[in-house]
C-alpha cells in the first residue's frame, strides 16, 4: 500500500512526540546519573571514616577472631548472594551481563573442580528484571527487593537486605556473602562486577591494621578493655557492610541510567533517520502531487486552445 501525504504526516507527528519522549527520559537519565555518583563521592568520606576506626580496633592482638565469617572456612557453608539489577526496561543489556556474570560464577564457587559436594546458594535479587533472568537460569531465589527510586531510599533497602541476610549470619551458616552488580565504568558505560562482602578480606584487614594513623594523637577505644573493644569492632563492621551495600547499589543505579541514557541517545539518532526520511518521502510526494495538478492544467489549457488555434489558421 503505497503512503500518502495525509499517511506520511500523520506518521511524522507520531515520530516527532516519540522522540519528545525519548529526549525527556534522556534528560532524567543524565540527571539521575549525576544524583547517583555525588551519593557515591560522598559516602566516600564515611567510608573512610569507618575504616580508621577498623584500624584502630584490628591493631589490637586477637581482635581479628571475632570477625564476622572468621570462624567459618570460605570453602564451607552456604553461599549468599545478592544481584543488583532493574525494575524498569529500556536499559539494553544491563541486566543480562548482571545476572550472567552472577550465574557464572556462582556455579564456579558452589561446584570447584575436583570437589563431589555442591555447597547450597541463598540469592536474593534487587529488581523484577534481574530476578526473572536468574529465575530463567535455573537459581533458586531466597527473596527479592523493589529497585530504589531515588537515593534516599536508599537506605531502607540497605536495612531490609542486612535484616534478611543477619539471620543466616548468626547461625553461621554462610561461608561467604557475595554482591554482583554493574559499576560505572570510562571504558565503557558499566562493567560487572564481584565483590566478596563477608568474610572481611584477610590482605585487606592487615593492611587496616598496619596502616599508619594520619595525626600524631594516637587514638584508643573508649572503655580500654577487651568487651568493649569486640563490641566497638563489632558496630564498625556493621557499618562497613552499610556502606558496601549502599556503594553498591548506588553504583547500579548510576550504571541502570548510563545504560538507559546509551539507548534513548541510540533511539534519538533512530528516530532522527526515521524523521529524515518520513520528509524526503513526504515532499517528493507532494512534488510529485504538484507536478502531477500542473500537468493537468497545462493538458487542459491544450485542449481548450487547440480547436481555437486551429480555426485561426484557416
Amino acid at each position: 500500500m503505497s503512503d500518502t501525504t495525509a499517511s506520511l504526516r500523520h506518521k511524522i507527528q507520531s515520530a516527532g512526540d516519540l522522540q519528545s519522549v525519548v529526549r525527556t527520559m534522556k534528560s532524567l537519565a543524565a540527571s539521575s546519573i549525576n544524583q547517583y555518583e555525588q551519593s557515591v563521592r560522598a559516602l566516600g568520606d564515611y567510608a573512610r571514616t569507618v575504616e580508621l576506626g577498623l584500624s584502630v580496633c584490628l591493631r589490637g592482638i586477637g581482635n581479628a577472631d571475632v570477625l564476622a565469617g572468621d570462624a567459618k572456612d570460605t570453602d564451607t557453608g552456604v553461599i549468599g548472594a545478592v544481584v543488583f539489577g532493574s525494575d524498569q526496561g529500556l536499559v539494553g543489556q544491563f541486566n543480562d551481563l548482571v545476572a550472567d556474570h552472577a550465574v557464572k560464577t556462582l556455579a564456579g564457587l558452589t561446584d570447584p573442580p575436583g570437589d563431589e559436594s555442591r555447597r547450597q546458594l541463598r540469592v536474593w535479587a534487587v529488581g523484577e528484571r534481574v530476578q526473572a533472568r536468574l529465575a530463567d537460569a535455573g537459581l533458586a531465589l531466597a527473596g527479592s527487593f523493589a529497585v530504589p527510586s531515588s537515593v534516599a531510599a536508599i537506605t531502607a533497602l540497605v536495612a531490609e537486605i542486612l535484616v534478611a541476610t543477619e539471620t543466616h549470619q548468626r547461625q553461621g551458616e554462610f561461608g561467604a556473602l557475595h554482591l554482583f552488580y554493574n559499576r560505572p565504568s570510562s571504558a565503557a558505560v558499566y562493567t560487572p562486577v564481584d565483590q566478596r562482602l563477608l568474610p572481611l578480606d584477610a590482605p585487606w584487614r592487615r593492611l587496616l591494621a598496619e596502616a599508619p594513623w594520619p595525626t600524631n594523637n594516637l587514638p584508643e577505644v573508649l572503655g580500654g578493655d577487651t568487651g568493649a573493644d569486640t563490641g566497638t569492632l563489632r558496630a564498625l563492621i556493621r557499618e562497613h557492610l552499610f556502606v558496601s551495600l549502599f556503594r553498591a547499589c548506588a553504583e547500579s543505579l548510576a550504571s541502570e541510567n548510563a545504560s538507559r541514557l546509551a539507548a534513548m541517545q541510540r533511539a534519538d539518532k533512530n528516530i532522527e533517520d526515521l524523521l529524515e526520511r518520513l520528509n524526503g518521502n513526504f515532499h517528493r510526494l507532494r512534488q510529485s502531487g504538484i507536478d502531477e495538478e500542473l500537468f493537468d492544467v497545462i493538458a487542459g489549457f491544450e485542449a481548450l486552445t487547440g480547436p481555437r488555434r486551429s480555426a485561426d489558421r484557416r
